[in-house]
């Protein structure tokens, strides 16, 4: 005796072994032997073999028309054997029986199951419902079918073009798009990335990365909405100083300027002023809403995306040869030794005489120039030599300030590489499009005119941020506990030492045109300029003020992006750099053990890290290397060590590491990481569950 019966929704077929009221120990075909409950057996027979049986079932469940087998079916509760014989004849064999059950139970759109191989017909409209969303899911999947079959042939559909950024970075894994991307990366066995770019889904590398950062950062553009700009108040004092600012030349939202007063009268008066929108936006408004959704400038090579309008920033920047609104930090020094007499913070105009370009005048402007009165430099501007003796004073007292910073922080700070600037010719300030020609020029870290600018910004910031917590007034800072390993910069609310700095703490006040931490802070500093020791009850912010920790969750979130993305937009022209002037090798340092792939090495002359393979190099190795491959969408080159450069037995020649400037480096060495699985099990399986 045989048996049929259904197990975890397939039916299996078995010789009878033994039988008792509630269940059956039945042996299959391939001679496992399994105990079946009784209310699981649907047939008992002698002839056919099951094998045969099931196969002859499920040819005869093929061939019926659920339509007519619908219209035969009883309004009430049924089982299959009576609707076999209604369907068939009155002596419907067992085959026919047992195909009928194959067939009502894989169609549950038409049938629901009501019992131990028994059925009631799904009412008429609910029938139609389903068959309307089977048909469309069939013509879903055709189109899927299809658009897989046009990428897999090399052609990017339109839909999956305008798809593109959602489907790798952000996909709705049910999405026909998305599904076709993952069937024909699975039909042409390539990974879809280079599926899509051998199907021309992807116009360009650079505008691959710069519509993905897009996609994820602005996702509605980057045009502003009409505002209105507002004008500083007509009421502040000028200023009877004559500042000047120090930047790269291509800043246009000029944030800080200096000034220097009682040079030779043995008090000297330094005031840093700072640009100060915050004199004009207000908490709330529609350009605060601008600057908050923004949270930063973002910075790429080439180009900016800009945290305000440039009408609000036209107003603000401290432009030469006007009086400029301001918020001013005026320190009085003893002029020999340093040391502080006073300091105060005043709201007023500025007027700035001069806006020097650094990377016009570091080559002026050297040690040796700020220490020899009587050396001259051809072609130095005349501001610049007016300036002379302040530029002397200023860099004397940064010197001192990082030296005492210094000490804090129990090390020097590490100066030994340089910094990168990046130019491309032809834009002129328009977005790229990824084929100018780039130009990679380094300036010392530290150089003179740097040194001051971020003295004095440190001067300032760590000021303001001491005396916000000393009125009461709530801040943002940033804070380091301590430079252990793995210690990290935090933003918190709370005026806590910043080991790194050196420095007992320090708010972000001196960009408020280009972060919008350093405005919300500025915000609070003009409350306690105007309102003294009351400023706490006139701030915008109060103590504890859950909005604050929301502005510091979302500005390190973007801040972090953008960074991101300046650092891998910094890496595709360094890479178009190498292309363009065909370098095939260069020389740098090892940095870090990359495991079974080799050794990161940081290039000499190049903002560069990148993955090498060869035999175990230590860190700290000097090395030559040969190039590879570049892969402008993935970001990704390598290259193998061709000849070591220092000698392996002499430590004295390694080069100078800096293990967070690595960290940071190495985190854009790498290939780009998408969101599409190909490997992840087919969404769709749940479409044949009951509806």
């Amino acid at each position: 005796m045989h048996a049929l019966f259904e197990d975890a929704g397939k039916f299996l077929a078995g010789r009878i072994l033994s039988e008792a009221d509630a269940s059956s120990q039945i042996e299959l075909a391939s001679g496992k032997r399994v105990k079946v409950k009784a209310a699981h057996i649907l047939l008992k027979f002698d002839k056919p073999e099951p094998a045969e049986l099931i196969a002859k079932a499920e040819a005869i469940a093929a061939s019926i028309e659920l339509d007519l087998a619908w219209e035969f079916a009883p309004d009430e509760e049924f089982g299959f054997a009576d609707i076999a014989r209604d369907y068939f004849s009155e002596s419907a064999p067992l085959s026919e029986q047992a195909g009928m059950l194959f067939a009502l139970y894989g169609a549950p759109h038409y049938f629901r199951r009501a019992g131990k191989g028994r059925f009631k017909k799904a009412p008429a409209e609910i029938l139609q419902q389903a068959l309307v969303a089977i048909e469309k899911k069939k013509q879903l999947q055709a189109q899927i079918d299809a658009w897989a079959q046009e990428l897999v042939a090399g052609t990017c559909p339109p839909a999956i073009r305008e798809q593109l950024y959602k489907i790798l970075f952000k996909p709705d894994k049910n999405a026909p798009e998305y599904k076709a991307v993952v069937e024909a990366s699975r039909s042409a066995q390539k990974a879809p990335l280079e599926l899509l770019q051998a199907a021309g889904a992807i116009d360009s590398a650079y505008q691959f990365h710069w519509k993905r950062f897009l996609f994820e950062n602005f996702p509605k553009g980057t045009t502003f909405p009409a505002v209105t700009a507002p004008q500083p108040p007509a009421d502040l004092p000028l200023a009877a100083v004559q500042a000047y600012s120090i930047d790269d030349s291509m800043t246009t939202e000029i944030d800080d300027a200096l000034s220097v007063q009682g040079l030779g009268t043995g008090t000297v008066t330094v005031g840093i002023h700072i640009a100060a929108p915050g004199l004009a936006i207000t908490p709330g408004s529609d350009l605060d809403k601008l600057g908050r959704a923004r949270l930063s400038t973002v910075y790429m090579p080439g180009y900016k995306i800009t945290m305000l309008p440039d009408e609000v920033v036209q107003i603000y920047t401290l432009d030469e040869g006007r009086a400029n609104p301001a918020v001013s930090l005026y320190v009085t020094y003893d002029e020999a030794t340093l040391e502080v007499k006073n300091k105060v913070t005043k709201l007023e105009r500025v007027p700035v005489a001069v806006n020097f370009r650094h990377d016009k005048l570091d080559h002026i402007v050297t040690e040796e120039w700020l220490h020899t009165p009587s050396l001259h430099v051809e072609g130095t501007p005349p501001e610049l030599q007016e300036r002379r003796s302040e530029l002397m004073f200023l860099h004397r007292l940064a010197q001192q300030l990082k030296a005492d910073r210094e000490q804090v922080r129990g090390k020097p700070e590490n100066f030994s590489r340089p910094d990168y600037t990046f130019r491309l010719e032809g834009n002129d300030g328009e977005e790229p499009q990824g084929n100018e020609i780039v130009s990679i020029t380094t300036r010392k870290r530290g150089a003179p005119l740097d040194l001051i600018v971020a003295e004095a910004a440190i001067v300032a910031n760590s000021t303001w941020g001491g005396w916000l917590a000393e009125l009461g007034v709530p801040g943002i800072y940033r804070s380091q506990a301590s430079m252990a390993p793995g210690v990290k910069v935090r933003m918190s609310t709370k005026a806590l030492p910043h080991a790194g700095m050196g420095v007992k703490s320090y708010s972000w006040a001196t960009s408020p045109l280009r972060r919008y931490v350093d405005l919300v802070n500025q915000w609070q500093i003009i409350a306690c300029a105007r309102h003294g020791a009351t400023a706490a009850l006139a701030a915008p912010f109060k103590p504890k003020d859950a909005e604050l920790f929301g502005i510091i969750s979302s500005f390190d979130g973007a801040y972090s992006a953008y960074n991101g993305y300046q650092q891998g937009m910094e890496r595709f022209w360094t890479l178009k750099y190498l292309e363009q002037n065909a370098i095939t090798e260069l020389d740098g340092a090892v940095i870090k053990d990359n495991g079974p792939n080799g050794v990161l090495v940081r290039a000499d002359t190049l903002p560069l890290v990148i993955s090498v393979a060869g035999t175990a190099v230590p860190r700290g190795a000097r090395v030559r290397v040969k190039l590879g491959d570049i892969d402008e969408i993935t970001l990704d080159i390598h290259g193998t060590v061709t000849e070591r450069l220092d000698d392996p037995d002499d430590a004295s020649d390694d080069a100078p590491l800096d293990d967070a400037a690595d960290d940071e480096e190495e985190g854009v060495a790498g290939p780009i990481a998408i969101a599409v699985d190909v490997n992840e099990a087919d969404s769709t399986s749940a479409d044949n569950s009951n509806p």
